[in-house]
């Protein structure tokens, strides 16, 4: 099934086929939990109709949905990063002797693409202490080495290439690949984080996807986080109209007539007459809060807590 919309979430694109179809995808199947106030959705691709339906390879992706991470309070990002320290860990297992090369994708100079690196600076590597400073530990712990590759418009190479001329040169057991990615709706933003054993393709949250970073492209696993940071336009003016046709007063005729031909269009058929009008002016435009600095700052230090957190700590 092919959508028209953007989004990088697993968990959208299955709830757009539903919405669609009335029913379940074949071959996909999905649970819900959750964990304080997380909730967790876990959708699994199983077969290679279900990954066409849906428009993902075959695998897992774990949604973490926390609205209240907009609030930057040390104690409720503390939940946060714990429930996805132990999802994390349901994926890599727990076996320090398995080496791990966490990448930090995207352009650090584009605030809204700059999750990544952000988080690579604050990811606890111990790969040198291993190697020359070994007594210093006072626990065996697992060697995890940490790199933000940049975008090929900065330094002329693709990102697959610098990540496995790396891979190939400390041979990591497996990578774990963050990126800022795109959501279908507005609410999500910053408040989502998603966990895929699929990799990744660079660039994703703004549409400019390059080689996919994946065990077929690397020779090992590779275990994607990505956190929405965007949403196109055409995505902000159809979820405005959602919104006015829930408060739309009805009372005056020319609110009823309007009301009468915008109600009834499917989701799909609003979004794709929207994005056809947009399209002359302003192409296809993204858009990302105002105060994405902030967001940014506050969501990198929860993802990067729960990488150290998953891959570090003794117990969860």
């Amino acid at each position: 099934m092919n959508f028209s919309f953007r989004t990088d979430l697993a968990v959208e694109m299955r709830d757009a086929y539903k919405t669609a179809k009335k029913t379940d995808a074949p071959g996909v199947s999905s649970e819900e939990d959750e964990i304080d106030e997380v909730k967790i959705t876990r959708v699994k691709i199983e077969t290679e109709e279900g990954a066409e339906h849906i428009g993902k390879p075959i695998g897992n992706y774990i949604t973490l949905d926390a609205p209240k991470i907009k609030q930057n309070d040390p104690d409720i990002n503390e939940k946060i990063y714990k429930v996805l320290a132990k999802e994390l860990r349901a994926l890599t297992g727990t076996d320090i002797k398995q080496s791990v090369l966490v990448v930090g994708l995207g352009n650090q100079n584009v605030t809204p693409d700059a999750l990544g690196p952000k988080v690579v600076e604050n990811v606890e590597v111990t790969r040198h202490i291993l190697e020359y400073a070994p007594d210093i530990l006072n626990r065996p712990v697992r060697s995890i080495s940490a790199i933000a590759p940049g975008v090929l418009g900065t330094t002329g190479m693709e990102t697959s290439e610098v990540i496995r001329g790396v891979v190939d040169k400390i041979r990591p057991d497996f990578v774990i690949a963050i990126d800022a990615l795109a959501s279908r709706k507005l609410e999500r933003i910053s408040t989502t984080i998603q966990i895929a054993d699929t990799g990744i393709n660079p660039g994703s949250g703004i549409g400019n996807k390059r080689t996919a970073i994946s065990k077929e492209t690397l020779g090992v696993p590779v275990i994607a986080i990505g956190v929405p940071t965007v949403v196109d336009a055409a995505t902000m003016a159809n979820d405005t109209i959602d919104l006015m046709l829930k408060n739309m007063d009805k009372n005056t005729s020319q609110n009823t007539n309007d009301y009468d031909r915008i109600k009834p269009m499917q989701q799909e058929e609003k979004y794709g007459l929207i994005k056809e009008v947009l399209d002359p002016y302003v192409g296809d435009l993204v858009v990302t809060p105002k105060e994405i600095d902030e967001i940014i700052d506050s969501v990198s230090d929860v993802v990067s807590q729960g990488i150290n957190y998953a891959l570090l700590a003794d117990t969860i």
